[in-house]
């Protein structure tokens, strides 16, 4: 236990890598901001949703954008991401042990690809997968599909492998972390290894270069128009990467806070304090496109103007339909066909009438 607990608070002299918990921390920022951020949007979304309804819908696509914008920046200024520059941190090449490597030297190109894709595509690609297995549990708890479809088969058997492989994925970044407390490793990510990258503190002589770099940066002069416009776009770029940079390093806990503040564990205390009437039906259905859908019929579903078969409420509404054409509709535009309302699948809630 002494040689382990050496290992997780003194580092050896000499030693530039940073300890297990900066390199964790860095891990986690990214992490808590995405979250936090999406509930913000999905706020935005569901006060104004014919405006604001698309920021919902592709919010993966627009954030792994940004994200992509940022870590660029941060990779070609500090040879570090984002988080990894808050944390005073940097990336070298793994086989390069020179302790003088600046951070203002960027990384070779095929490191520097690597761990922007790495940096921006693996949490992507996560986060769709996780979404798509959660959409199937969903599908296969109201399916409409028959039991013995070829289809809900391989979905159910996808679903049944999903929890293993997903304890392999995080299996190997426990053990790899686990070799980096014990000195066993240099990278205390799978990822970093993959980019064949490790991570190593900030010295005073990146500091200066990098004070030195911003100077010059904004001091250089240009003469061709060719080189203006090359100028004037990467000063655009680096402008806009500055201000979401900016703008996340004071806003990370405010972020950190609201992502707290909306966890499942506060939801029940949340919802105590919170608790309002229900609202009234919208009032602007009377003269808007909605109201065209409305059946003078209360029993008629307003999509197939049909009687409803297997009434199906959406919460986020109010107004009922039938199952099978509000899933439909719902899968496939995430919104209420009547309002616009922002809705998703957890939201249709099913009618029992007092004869059934």
């Amino acid at each position: 236990m002494a040689e382990l607990g050496a290992h997780l608070t003194a580092p050896s002299a000499g030693d530039d890598r940073p300890s297990i918990f900066e390199a964790v921390a860095q891990d986690s920022l990214m992490a808590a901001l995405k979250p936090a951020l999406q509930h913000l949007v999905k706020v935005l979304a569901e006060s104004n949703p014919g405006r604001y309804g698309f920021l919902w819908r592709w919010f993966d696509e627009i954030y792994v954008l940004l994200d992509l914008l940022l870590q660029q920046h941060y990779l070609a200024r500090c040879s570090a991401s984002f988080s990894e520059n808050f944390y005073s941190l940097k990336r070298i090449p793994t086989r390069d042990h020179r302790q003088q490597f600046l951070a203002t030297a960027g990384l070779p190109k095929r490191q520097h690809w690597k761990s922007l894709l790495l940096l921006v595509l693996v949490p992507y690609l996560k986060g769709k997968l996780e979404k798509l297995v959660s959409s199937l549990r969903e599908e296969d708890e109201y399916s409409i599909h028959p039991p013995s479809s070829s289809w809900k088969r391989f979905y159910r058997a996808f679903l049944a492998a999903y929890p293993f492989v997903n304890m392999t994925w995080e299996g190997w970044f426990l053990i790899q972390q686990l070799c980096y407390i014990l000195g066993k490793a240099q990278h205390h990510s799978p990822l970093l290894r993959l980019a064949g990258v490790r991570l190593v503190r900030l010295t005073a002589e990146d500091i200066q270069a990098l004070e030195k770099k911003l100077a010059g940066a904004t001091s250089s002069p240009t003469h061709s128009i060719k080189t203006q416009v090359q100028s004037a776009v990467r000063k655009t770029l680096g402008g806009i990467a500055f201000s979401l940079s900016t703008g996340l390093s004071v806003s990370v806990f405010f972020l950190q806070f609201l992502d707290w503040w909306y966890s499942s564990e506060n939801q029940e205390t949340i919802k105590s304090l919170t608790a309002l009437p229900t609202p009234p039906p919208p009032v602007h259905l009377d003269h808007g496109a909605g109201s065209a859908l409305l059946p003078k019929l209360k029993t008629m579903c307003p999509l197939c103007h049909k009687i409803r078969v297997n009434a199906t409420a959406l919460s986020t509404s109010g107004f009922v339909f039938c199952y099978r054409c509000v899933y439909n509709y719902v899968k496939t535009h995430q919104r209420c066909p009547i309002t616009g309302y922002a809705t998703e699948l957890q939201h249709l809630v099913k009618l029992y009438s007092p004869e059934s």
